[in-house]
């Protein structure tokens, strides 16, 4: 069975289809956020610090920590700065990191500081990336998320895209790099631009768990992308994913409509013995006030009506299993 191990100073997590759904904190990342930007360029790390804290506490598996302020020269600056947003969050939290960054020069230097066993997020098909990014995951044994787009592009076509993803497999392989130690992200397209995205990402993960035998991630959220209410899309996304196969996503974990649904996939496939954290996590739950449901309340007993209308229900139900042949 296909293991991806990765690790903090502390804690060791494991990857892999017969383990818990891992959560990977998308949050530390300026990207799209001004003001967090405009805080880290200014050497501001607060909110940076309650996002960590806040991830963790919501129940991610790992935390993704992105430096990349592009508003500046990424070569120049984001080296320094993601080593110190690195050694700011691994001095917060026990979580295992992942190193995400597109600049090569950023990912070696945090490398170097990096405690445990990191994630390198990530490495496409494209040469120069596989020549850049191979040989430092070679060189300090981490693992690495390999984005299936090459010279060409993103592709429509889920074929060519779980080609770009045997390709990084095999060109990892040439460095000594095993096939445990690739998550494909195989690239989940917006939904409400291409209908068949769901379906597409379906299968595609069955044959990079059967065929290239490796664990598989994506940014979760790009499924909703450009649709009202994305929140109730991604939910359903989450178990239909996971059961399709794949292993972990970069999500949001403090949106508790999706981790919910991370902790009945959890339960339904098997991967939270006994339901323990499901229970652990929601025995005190208590369900937001509803109002008015709309359902009229019956006494349990009363006139009897309540006894009454069970039997009519069961005697319809027996009924019906009756005529078809089945009672």
């Amino acid at each position: 069975m296909t293991r991806t191990i990765v690790a903090s100073a502390t804690k060791e997590v494991v990857i892999g289809f017969d383990q818990p759904f891992c959560v990977i904190g998308e949050r530390i990342n300026p990207t799209g956020r001004k003001k967090l930007a405009a805080e880290m360029v200014a050497g501001n790390f607060e909110t940076v610090k309650k996002d960590a804290l806040d991830q963790v506490a919501a129940g991610a598996t790992m935390l993704d920590v992105n430096a990349g302020v592009t508003a500046v020269d990424p070569n120049a600056t984001e080296p320094d700065l993601l080593v110190k947003t690195l050694q700011i969050v691994q001095g917060l939290v026990d979580v295992p990191l992942s190193i995400d960054s597109s600049v090569s020069a950023a990912i070696e230097a945090a490398l170097k500081v990096a405690k445990g066993r990191p994630l390198i997020n990530s490495v496409t098909g494209e040469d120069e990336k596989l020549e850049a990014i191979l040989p430092l995951v070679k060189k300090y044994d981490v693992p690495v998320v390999a984005i299936s787009n090459d010279e060409t592009g993103i592709s429509e076509d889920p074929d060519v895209r779980f080609e770009v993803a045997r390709k990084i497999v095999q060109r990892a392989a040439d460095y000594g790099i095993p096939a445990h130690d690739i998550v494909v992200d195989p690239l989940v397209m917006p939904i409400g631009a291409m209908g068949t995205a769901g379906k597409q990402v379906f299968a595609l993960l069955r044959r990079l768990r059967e065929e290239l035998k490796v664990n598989t991630t994506c940014g979760l959220s790009n499924i909703s992308f450009g649709l009202p209410h994305r929140h109730g899309i991604n939910a359903g996304f989450i178990p239909m994913v996971i059961g399709a196969g794949m292993t972990s996503a970069i999500m949001n974990p403090c949106r508790p409509q999706e981790m919910e649904m991370v902790r009945a996939a959890n339960v339904l496939n098997g991967t939270d013995p006994n339901c323990h954290t499901w229970i652990m996590t929601y025995r005190d739950h208590q369900p937001a006030a509803s109002g008015n449901s709309g359902a009229s309340a019956e006494p349990p007993n009363g006139n009897g009506n309540h006894a009454a209308s069970a039997g009519r229900r069961r005697g319809g139900r027996e009924a019906r299993m009756a005529r078809t042949g089945r009672g």
